[in-house]
């Protein structure tokens, strides 16, 4: 099978991503969301990045005009059906979606291949739910997804080959390098950032050096493009936590799972980065005041 058709449950941060690039890339594409408001402002959201690829010579304006003329919204799950591959990009609430893969394990066609953009949970466990594992794969796209060039194919240990290897084309195809992954925590990038994030936190909790001393030490020491205590603040310290409090609930004895006190603090003050104005660092918009 070669896919042609995509699904893409939830259109907001990543989900309208998501559906640009596999618009972009040649795909027809069915956006789903709920809520009728979110579903305009994420087509806005992608009708406005388009404009901007025109501006800056990335893409021509028949190009683009005709990538979004391949979107088309919907609130009705029962448009997912014929679809050859849905990407599901929806809150990361394990339960919500479970329920939404026993939903769709009952309206698509058999042979659709599911996947979720989910960087934290096991996608085995979605698949499970699904009622056809072997058809489960993880592509967790990385934010924002126009511009990013990774993107993480995960494969669980009931994931059948031929589905692996259209879920890894499909990434290709939209401009991606696709990365092999095991369903593990984190998979790739997060099981070493994630840690890292932790790990940089502690430092500061026992007072080895400031956040600001860690971030220009990572920046200009190790070349990365930004230090820790930013990413943080950019990422979200309640997704942070989220993150790393689910970990630590499933592996209890992983000594690199466990939570900062700091971190938790943050979070429990509402300093939680830049979306809040304040949180390694205080944030005038997307500078740091």
């Amino acid at each position: 099978m070669t896919i042609k058709k995509v699904g893409v449950i939830g259109c907001g941060l990543m989900g309208h991503g998501i559906a640009q690039v596999a618009a972009v890339s040649g795909h027809d594409v069915v956006a789903l969301e709920a809520d009728t408001g979110a579903l305009e402002k994420g087509l806005g959201r992608i009708r406005r990045s388009l404009d901007k690829l025109v501006e800056k010579e990335k893409i021509a304006k028949d190009a683009a005009d005709a990538a979004f003329g391949r979107i088309k919204g919907t609130g009705d799950t029962a448009d997912l059906a014929d679809c050859d591959l849905v990407v599901e990009a929806i809150v990361e609430n394990i339960d919500i979606k479970k329920k939404l893969f026993a939903e769709l394990g009952k309206t698509c066609k058999p042979e659709t291949i599911f996947a979720s953009n989910t960087s934290s949970f096991s996608v085995g466990v979605m698949g499970d739910a699904s009622g056809r594992p072997e058809r489960m794969v993880g592509l967790h796209f990385f934010n924002p997804v126009q511009l990013m060039k990774l993107v993480e194919v995960v494969r669980t240990e009931n994931t059948a080959e031929d589905v692996f290897a259209e879920a890894k084309a499909f990434g290709e195809a939209c401009g991606k390098v696709p990365v092999a992954a095991k369903d593990t925590p984190g998979f790739v990038v997060n099981r070493l950032l994630v840690p890292y994030l932790a790990e940089a936190i502690r430092m500061v909790e026992r007072g080895d050096a400031t956040p600001a001393d860690v971030d220009a030490g990572m920046t200009l020491g190790c070349a990365h493009p930004m230090g820790p205590f930013t990413l943080l603040d950019y990422v979200g310290l309640d997704t942070t936590l989220f993150i790393m409090q689910g970990w630590r609930r499933d592996y209890p004895n992983e000594p690199l799972f466990e939570v900062p006190a700091l971190l938790e603090q943050k979070v429990r003050e509402g300093k939680l980065g830049r979306k809040t104005g304040e949180g390694f660092f205080k944030w005038d918009g997307d500078k740091r005041a």
